[in-house]
């Protein structure tokens, strides 16, 4: 006779954990964040919605840790080719592409909104995924002013959030496209301010 052995809680929780995060995101684009809930959610996902219960307390919190889960995947250094303003519109450019397709979209902005009225949300959303964003290009600019690409006092991290502020500001108020033409300018511009002079 075979033996059996017991079924692995754990794959099944991480089976049912994923089942979840793809319902959430799912759901978030076709009902928009006021209509999606827990019952929704847990629906979709082929589970209970105790099962929700017991690992979150609150649907942005669902949302949230869906559309972080894969965070670190994205993690890491900016290209360095020797030409800061090159690899900066790479970057942008590639940014503006991911925030313009509709299935990034709907819980970014459904997270900023629920962000804006619930500050834990607000702290966990700009730790997990907003720092460490700024902390690339501000190591990416660390590294330009000590090649000399940038003035010897650039602030980097006042740099890397005059990049990324009217980036965000166009895409969450809708105050113009995303665009290449934009970003490029941005960048143009913003490192007008901060390469040496003379």
């Amino acid at each position: 006779m075979a033996n059996k052995t017991a079924p692995d809680s754990s794959r099944r929780s991480e089976r049912s954990r994923r089942a979840i995060f793809d319902a959430a995101l799912a759901l978030v684009g076709e009902v928009g964040y006021d209509k999606l809930t827990i019952e929704g959610i847990a629906s979709r996902a082929g589970v209970g919605k105790q099962t929700i219960y017991r690992w979150w307390p609150s649907k942005a919190a669902v949302l949230l840790d869906a559309f972080t889960a894969d965070a670190d995947t994205y993690r890491g250094a900016l290209p360095d080719t020797g030409d800061v303003a090159a690899d900066l519109k790479a970057v942008l450019r590639a940014t503006v592409d991911e925030f313009n397709d509709p299935a990034f979209q709907a819980p970014y902005r459904a997270l900023a909104v629920a962000g804006a009225g619930d500050e834990e949300l607000s702290r966990t959303f700009v730790a997990r995924l907003l720092e460490p964003g700024i902390d690339v290009y501000t190591d990416r600019l660390r590294v330009a002013r000590e090649a000399g690409e940038l003035a010897a006092g650039t602030d980097v991290r006042l740099g890397a959030e005059m990049l990324l502020s009217p980036f965000s500001q166009r895409w969450l108020m809708r105050t113009g496209e995303l665009t290449y033409a934009f970003v490029d300018a941005l960048v143009d511009q913003v490192l007008h301010g901060l390469r040496p002079r003379g």
